[in-house]
């Protein structure tokens, strides 16, 4: 059967297009109702292009059909596409759709070229595909029927995806780098060279880099790091501007550098620009073994292969095994086996509604290292192993403190470090070394230690299944894990809510959540305002009755604690002692397990200690609380929580005492009040080099951007706060002034779902597409993808929008904000509230500030973008507005007259100026 006879149906916010080939042979395309297409989809198998999207625009959630991007995951995987028909278009060179109603078309000639493309002899990922039909007809997956005639039976049978995949070496123990010292000269000829010889020159560039090279001197003293705390405009150059001196040094000295983020975007942006400076010709030259550059991530990133295997052997069925087919078609082609926010399309999760991506990694530890079939060829140890040698591994915030915490080799410690989107590395250390005694994490310690139970299936394995042969040859051993399995069971297990919530709890840590719920309940404040949001209250002022039973459960976990120690213990002793059967993957195997019961020895240390403080004297230097977590009305989880007062004091003892030196840098990183004051000193708080009585380096750089030309910061006053309907009204009013391109932020959910819900159809109708986080079935980073490849779409979303969104160009060309972004005045923050020093609105106002500021650095990227920035809020406070960059022009204005001004710009290409009349409060 020919695709392009197969009906295509596409249905947006504007409505639905059904094509169909009539009698004759000629395909005709038609409008029709939501309901009429419903009816024709359950029918017939449609060509669709994101079924769940679709079914998300017809109401209709069963919806099922001929996903278009099934098809190109099986027939490219790994190759990146944009989700849409313009998308698709352009990865297959076929015309853009001029409208809605040309789309079914694309979708039948988008079919035929991907299925032609199975009987092209150039076809680059043929291996495996024909084998894996073979299972996807079994599976009855709707392409199957129409991919099987086309994909010739190859004359040698095809390897099983595990035999293909390359086994990682084991590589020698890293040297000690060098003591070396950068020369100004030098820096600056390496970032020359980075930036080529037709680059304009910016000084600020070149001053930044001689400053980053400051962290690569030789340390003076134990616990004394070279700190270096540079705040950069946008558009200074950062990241070339360090990656100069970062692989100068590592060039001279043999060593490793990490650069650490805090979005999955700047780590992909990062390992695009940092293949200049680390060519893997100069790696070999230089006698080292693997690439140059390492991304690594945490476990839970990557595809286990265990998992992988468990799945394609009948661990999954129905739609999750056809996800787990598809799935092995990309791994046999990743680069890195990176499942969020690698090679992977990120769209191809929520292609699947049940068991999806999450289910093929190791989320819960489970890692059974040299024990696995799989281990010679896993992406986790291969990345590992690789990031040793490497000159630049590119990584996150919460990997390098854990790396730099509990890295089992002195060699896998990063100790020359820098933190881009460096204003988040307080938020990152505030959730690392955070102590968590919930419902959720006691049932997933239970798992680990016990193994699956009851009717549960999986590979999942309890310890005394992942040591088997140590129980065997060791007595002391044996009796830990059986004494530890024992100590387990007084955790929660599977439907600890639901007992809960009957007033049924079982053991002592079920009564702990039983009693922590219902004081949480009894001291709730909100009067049900706040249904559907989290409740909490201060872990002070307990009755006896509850800390008598949390002294019960702080029993039964260390109960837990001290045979999990011993076990760890005979496993020390077991390396050390070496018996025959001990060979080197059993060994590493050893080792892997013991590093694993550590860290939960350390996770019950942190939760006994949380409860042995309550009923006494607080300790100053924490911040304990009591929480049930809601979403939606629905409570789905319960516990106690302890925060450092100041997390950088943890984050200078784990990081910054071993590290020899450390840069933080971002365009945020000093207070906008305090860098026009000339002062760092929350900077300087924030970083923990106080902790460790270092003094840093500072260096402040403004943006070289004409924001006086091309910015506009309006602060509409005429939408009344809590009024939806016109938040409504006012976001698509300015989506249709500004032609689309809009970024729109908001605090709350609730408020983001009702304003999409009352504008995408009228917006649609005008050919202004509009998506959003938590309405739409699509990931962030695909939605950021949309959005960056048409100029006519907007977007809506919350917090994660606000960083890591680099669309520069006219795709982005307004970002509006819904109100003043408050902090939430959480028992966490009035804490750091009070014990800040400066007052504590002004702790409110830094916060309030760098909020702002990052939300506005979203829309000036490049030297020829354009834009505006409106606040709907009346109430905007004048001490906020230093947020914005000093030139910046900031008018106050009703709606009408922002109208004017955003669709005045997006005619003239040209900034209004501001009418009389109206407040002008230009920064100076």
């Amino acid at each position: 059967m020919s695709a392009a006879s197969l009906p295509a149906l596409h249905a947006s916010h504007s409505g639905c297009w059904l094509r169909e080939t009539r009698n004759g042979g000629a395909g005709v395309t038609r409008p029709l109702g939501k309901g009429e297409a419903i009816m024709a989809a359950a029918d017939t198998p449609l060509l669709l292009l994101n079924a769940p999207l679709v079914a998300s625009r017809l109401g209709y959630p069963d919806l099922s059909g001929l996903d278009l991007l099934e098809l190109y995951a099986f027939i490219h995987p790994a190759r990146f596409v944009v989700p849409t028909p313009k998308g698709l278009a352009q990865a297959l060179g076929l015309a853009e759709p001029a409208g809605d109603d040309a789309v079914p078309a694309l979708l039948q000639a988008a079919a035929e070229a991907l299925l032609a493309t199975c009987e092209d002899p150039a076809w680059l990922e043929r291996e495996g595909a024909w084998s894996a039909v073979q299972t996807l007809v079994r599976l009855r997956w709707p392409w199957a029927g129409l991919l099987a005639p086309r994909i010739a039976q190859p004359q040698r049978a095809e390897r099983w995806l595990f035999s293909r995949l390359p086994e990682w070496e084991d590589a020698p123990e890293r040297l000690q780098p060098a003591q070396v010292l950068l020369e100004d000269t030098a820096i600056a000829a390496r970032l020359a060279a980075l930036t080529g010889s037709g680059a304009e020159a910016r000084p600020a560039q070149q001053d930044y880099a001689r400053t980053a090279g400051a962290m690569f001197a030789p340390r003076r003293a134990a616990r004394q790091p070279h700190i270096v705390l540079a705040q950069a405009g946008t558009g200074t150059g950062k990241t070339l501007g360090y990656l100069a001196p970062a692989s100068l040094w590592a060039e001279q000295s043999g060593g490793t550098v990490w650069v650490s983020t805090y979005t999955k975007a700047l780590q992909r942006q990062l390992r695009r620009e940092s293949r200049l400076a680390f060519p893997a010709d100069r790696a070999l030259q230089a006698g080292r073994s693997g690439p140059p550059v390492v991304v690594r991530k945490g476990r839970e990133n990557y595809l286990c292969l265990l998992n992988l295997e468990d799945a394609l052997q009948g661990g999954f069925t129905g739609r999750p095994a056809i996800m787990a087919q598809l799935v092995a078609r990309w791994a046999a082609y990743s680069q890195d086996g990176d499942m969020i926010g690698g090679d992977l399309p990120g769209w191809l999760g929520t292609l699947f509604r049940k068991r999806g991506i999450a289910a093929l990694t190791d989320q819960r530890g489970e890692c059974v290292y040299a024990g696995c079939p799989h281990f010679r060829k896993c992406f986790i140890e291969r990345a590992a192993r690789a990031s040793v040698g490497a000159e630049l591994v590119i990584a996150n915030h919460a990997l390098v403190m854990i790396n730099a915490a509990r890295a089992r080799e002195p060699a896998q410690r990063p100790t020359r470090i820098i933190f881009d989107e460096g204003h988040h590395v307080f938020e990152a250390a505030d959730s690392t070394f955070a102590a968590a005694l919930t419902g959720a994490e006691t049932v997933e310690l239970r798992r680990w230690v016990i193994g699956p139970e009851g009717t549960s299936r999986g590979r999942r394995r309890g310890l005394a299944a992942r040591l088997a042969d140590v129980a065997s040859y060791d007595a002391d051993g044996a009796r830990a894990i059986t004494d530890a399995r024992e100590a387990a069971s007084a955790l929660p297990g599977d439907g600890w809510l639901a007992r809960i919530l009957e007033g049924a709890p079982f053991g002592p840590l079920e009564d702990l959540l039983a009693e922590t719920r219902a004081l949480v309940h009894a001291r709730d404040e909100s009067g049900g305002q706040e249904a559907g949001y989290g409740l909490e209250t201060e872990a002070a002022q307990l009755g006896g009755a509850f800390v008598e039973v949390a002294g019960r459960a702080q029993e039964a976990l260390e109960a837990l604690r001290q045979p999990l120690m011993r076990l760890g213990m005979r496993l020390e002793a077991l390396i050390e002692e070496g018996p025959d059967w001990l060979d080197g993957p059993a060994r590493a195997r050893i080792e892997g397990a013991r590093g694993a019961i550590g860290w939960r020895a350390d996770l019950l240390a942190g939760w006994i200690g949380l409860l042995a403080r309550l009923g006494g004297p607080g300790d100053p230097e924490f911040v304990d609380w009591l929480a049930v977590e809601r979403s939606e009305g629905r409570e789905w989880d319960i516990g106690l929580h302890r925060r450092y007062l100041d997390p950088m004091k943890p984050f200078a003892e784990a990081v910054l005492a071993g590290a020899h030196g450390v840069m933080m840098t971002s365009a945020t990183l000093c207070d906008a009040a305090d860098a026009a004051a000339g002062e760092w000193d929350s900077a300087v708080q924030r970083s923990g080099a106080p902790h460790l009585d270092v003094a840093p380096r500072l260096f402040a750089a403004p943006s070289p951007f004409n924001y006086a030309g091309q910015a506009e910061v309006l602060i509409v006053t005429d939408v009344p706060r809590g009024d939806i309907p016109a938040l409504a009204n006012a976001y698509g009013r300015l989506i249709e002034a500004s032609g689309g391109g809009a970024l729109g932020l908001f605090t709350a959910i609730r408020r983001l779902r009702a304003v999409y819900g009352r504008i995408a159809d009228r917006l649609a109708r005008g050919g202004l597409p509009l998506f959003a986080q938590h309405v739409d079935p699509i990931d962030t980073g695909t939605l950021v993808d949309i959005f960056r490849d048409d100029p006519r779409a907007s977007l809506l979303g919350t917090d994660a929008l606000r960083d890591g969104v680099d669309v520069p160009g006219h795709s982005l060309r307004l970002v509006v904000m819904e109100q003043v972004p408050w902090p939430k005045p959480s028992i966490l923050h009035r804490a750091r509230r009070l014990a800040n020093r400066g007052g504590g609105q002004a702790h409110d106002d830094r916060i309030i500030r760098a909020r702002l500021a990052q939300a506005f650095g979203r829309l000036i990227r490049s030297a020829g973008d354009r834009g505006h920035f409106v606040v709907l809020s009346s109430a905007f406070p004048s001490r906020l507005l230093s947020a914005f960059p000093p030139g910046t022009p900031v008018r106050r204005v009703t709606l009408d007259a922002a109208l004017q001004s955003v669709a005045g710009s997006v005619s003239d290409a040209v900034l209004t100026p501001a009418p009389t009349g109206e407040i002008d409060e230009t920064r100076a």
